[in-house]
């Protein structure tokens, strides 16, 4: 019986070239290695702590189909997006799979307006494809995102071809933020116009140099009804004084996996500000490591999960306090509905010499039925004694007084739990600081807990 690794090991060993030959150099440079690690290690198993709740070989077990031709996709990403909120004004880029869409700036009539996809970057501000600019990948690229420590990684690093670069210069701020739409498209297997299952290996490198600032969003859609498993590394490099704003955000449908690992390295007076939201999926796995290397660093950590049916979301988390006088904090909730399993595990690792740390880690859940499971493990390892540091959870359900109250006020049984869903979950979309996306998912949520989000119609920020 071939194993869910053995089928990626054969394949490697069967097409590394014709991978490598689609890719750059940069990233060829370290993908034999990465394979040599995936050899060893394998997937994780629930054996190891920080796959504990998601079964990973399972979930590469199917035989997915993976595009190392890198045959032309027919799909047009600004025909499959359209943006009708004009406040929320973006630099709009987009991934078709695991490629960066390359093409000159666009304008396009909607509703009779006219939409400018990228309008001007700071001088010096690069966003491309791994491919263009050699010089500053290969000074990054798999630096924090090490393959000798995660198999998933590894296999990400050993079979993605493309990757997306987001680099800002010295002092620069991009006033504007960065919208990413990663376009999940399969190829037609017959006349029909049938889908193939499709596996893509997302690779994104983000580096803000000393006092750079940056707001970046992604936003994962399915444009076809068939079996998706997306595997993301994301590395980010934080530089002195600099500060980035990271929102994910999955909306998908129920037949999409998503493995997603994000590293990210801090350093003296940087700012981090991660909001992971997902709204609709399949199976999702998040796991965040980030790295405070530099003294007086700050990040801030938020997490928003609404999940029903039979859908799976796991958040894992590890930030690791190197140096004195630095902050985290971490605030996730969970709504989980029906049969929906939630589950999140959070460490915050204060090493020897982080004296005058400070971090705080909460999260919170509603359980709304009686079958949805959730499982939550807050950590704190820490070997410094001049410390502020806490940690809660709580699994709860439903305040029957507060239903009943309002109840008694003409307020049908479903509204009020919609409004009682509605107020748990919004703690966390009031943290973030881009306004437009803010107020754009309080509508969402509550879309969402209607059952008007049951799947992906393309990207909902902005229909």
């Amino acid at each position: 019986m071939i194993t869910s690794e053995q089928q990626y090991i054969d394949l490697y060993e069967q097409a590394g070239e014709m991978i490598k030959s689609h890719s750059a150099e940069v990233m060829n440079a370290v993908r034999d290695e990465a394979f040599r690690d995936f050899q060893r290690l394998g997937f994780p198993s629930k054996k190891v702590e920080r796959y504990k709740y998601t079964d990973i070989a399972s979930l590469f077990a199917p035989d997915y189909g993976l595009n190392l031709n890198r045959l032309e996709i027919p799909v047009d990403p600004y025909e499959a997006f359209r943006c009708d909120v004009p406040n929320l004004s973006t630099n709009l880029y987009f991934v078709v799979n695991d490629s960066f869409y390359r093409n000159d700036k666009r304008e396009v009539k909607n509703n009779s307006s006219l939409i400018t996809y990228h309008s001007s970057l700071p001088e010096g501000v690069i966003i491309s494809s791994m491919r263009e600019h050699p010089e500053i990948v290969e000074r990054y690229y798999a630096k924090l995102a090490k393959t000798s420590e995660d198999g998933v990684t590894a296999l990400n690093t050993m079979l993605a071809q493309d990757g997306m670069l987001v680099y800002v210069p010295r002092d620069v701020k991009v006033e504007r933020a960065i919208q990413v739409i990663n376009i999940l498209k399969a190829t037609p297997r017959n006349a029909q116009r049938q889908v193939n299952d499709l596996m893509v290996n997302r690779r994104v490198l983000i580096v803000l140099e000393q006092g750079a600032e940056l707001k970046m969003l992604f936003c994962d859609h399915a444009a076809d009804d068939c079996n998706f498993l997306a595997t993301q590394v994301i590395e980010a490099f934080v530089g002195d004084n600099a500060r980035l704003d990271l929102y994910c955000l999955e909306e998908t449908h129920y037949k999409n996996v998503r493995v997603s690992n994000v590293y990210i390295e801090q350093q003296r007076n940087s700012r981090v500000r991660h909001n992971v939201i997902t709204l609709h999926n399949g199976i999702t796995r998040n796991k965040l490591d980030l790295s405070l290397a530099g003294e007086g660093a700050e990040c801030e950590c938020f997490g928003c999960v609404i999940a029903d049916k039979e859908q799976h979301v796991d958040n894992n988390t590890l930030i690791t306090h190197n140096v004195p006088h630095c902050t985290s904090n971490e605030l996730y909730k969970y709504v989980l509905d029906d049969k929906a399993t939630g589950a999140f595990a959070g460490r915050v690792l204060v090493e020897h010499g982080a004296q005058k740390t400070s971090s705080q880690m909460t999260n919170q859940n509603l359980s709304a039925s009686k079958t949805a499971r959730m499982y939550t493990q807050p950590m704190l390892e820490i070997y410094a004694d001049d410390v502020k540091c806490a940690h809660g959870s709580t699994v709860g359900q439903l305040n029957d007084a507060a239903l009943f109250y309002m109840q008694q006020r003409g307020i049908s049984v479903k509204e009020a739990k919609l409004l009682l869903e509605f107020a748990f979950i919004n703690e966390v979309i009031d943290q973030m600081e881009l306004v437009p996306l803010r107020d754009r998912l309080h509508y969402l949520v509550e879309q969402r807990f209607r059952g008007q989000l049951s799947k992906c119609e393309g990207c909902k920020l902005c229909r």
